[in-house]
């Protein structure tokens, strides 16, 4: 692969994506293109640049956007967020939202579903605090590969030993041949929809929790300040943002302010200290 061909690769990746390649990631490139140019007749990268050039095609643009996408996950990933999720959110959600018992989440960047299935298996685990709540959990993603596997719920023998106790998979899995299939009554909680970060969020409503983990780090600083606006736009007044353990909105916006002592937890700036008042709850 050619300097040329890197660099039209990194800047078709930015402008569709918003992320952004280091110098020195051609060999995930690489690694990750080889097979597209395989499935679509090019013998190199090159071709396949080539290719690109030439024809403009969208699917395959599309799919090359989609194979250079960064899609890490796995259950209760980093567990801190979900900690945050259990001790300060739906505490304030139970009383905040007594009258309506209704709460939206979304989990931006969801990849194959990990982190909207363990929400809500949280979700199932607290079924006696929550009886007769309604609950909508939305999982977005740029690839409609991970998607469909998201949909699915089948997850390989490695992938359910990362992060998932063995007496939740007993309990919310079924084997599948050599695979493990999350439960219906938890897919059901799920709704995946194809939504890409740079575009407009508006038709996705409004939401009272947000993950929004390990993506904004790609992005440069103009796209951040981009996103974080159109996040905060997309959140309920006293709704919650959860951001990756290295991501930060500081300096990127001044339309969320930090929990105090909850690390990567974030709410609106004009919310106060005294409207988050925890209570206890079992988990």
């Amino acid at each position: 692969m050619t300097p040329q061909d890197y660099a039209y690769l990194s800047k078709l990746l930015n402008e569709r994506s918003g992320l952004q390649l280091a110098g020195d990631k051609q060999y995930l490139i690489e690694s990750r293109l080889l097979p597209v140019a395989k499935q679509h007749n090019c013998g190199s990268i090159g071709d396949l640049v080539a290719k690109l050039k030439a024809f403009a095609e969208e699917p395959l643009r599309q799919r090359v956007t989609e194979a250079m996408t960064i899609n890490e996950s796995f259950f209760f990933r980093d567990k801190t967020p979900f900690e945050r999720f259990q001790d300060t959110i739906l505490p304030h959600i139970l009383k905040a939202r007594a009258s309506t018992k209704r709460i939206r989440i979304w989990c931006a960047a969801a990849s194959t579903g990990q982190e909207p299935y363990s929400i809500a298996i949280m979700l199932k685990q607290a079924a006696a605090e929550l009886a007769g709540w309604k609950f909508e959990i939305v999982g977005t993603d740029i690839s409609t590969d991970v998607l469909e596997k998201a949909k699915a719920g089948l997850y390989t023998q490695f992938e359910v030993q990362r992060g998932l106790p063995i007496q939740l998979l007993l309990k919310y899995f079924k084997q599948d041949g050599d695979q493990w299939r999350i439960s219906q009554e938890l897919r059901d909680m799920v709704q995946y929809r194809r939504h890409n970060l740079l575009d407009d969020f508006s038709s996705l409503g409004t939401f009272d929790v947000v993950f929004c983990r390990n993506v904004l780090i790609y992005f440069d600083a103009k796209t951040k300040q981009d996103v974080l606006t159109r996040i905060s736009r997309a959140m309920s007044k006293d709704g919650h943002l959860l951001l990756g353990a290295a991501e930060t909105v500081v300096g990127f916006t001044n339309l969320f302010v930090p929990v105090a002592d909850k690390r990567g937890l974030y709410v609106h700036a004009v919310e106060t200290k005294a409207q988050r008042v925890p209570v206890a709850m079992s988990a």
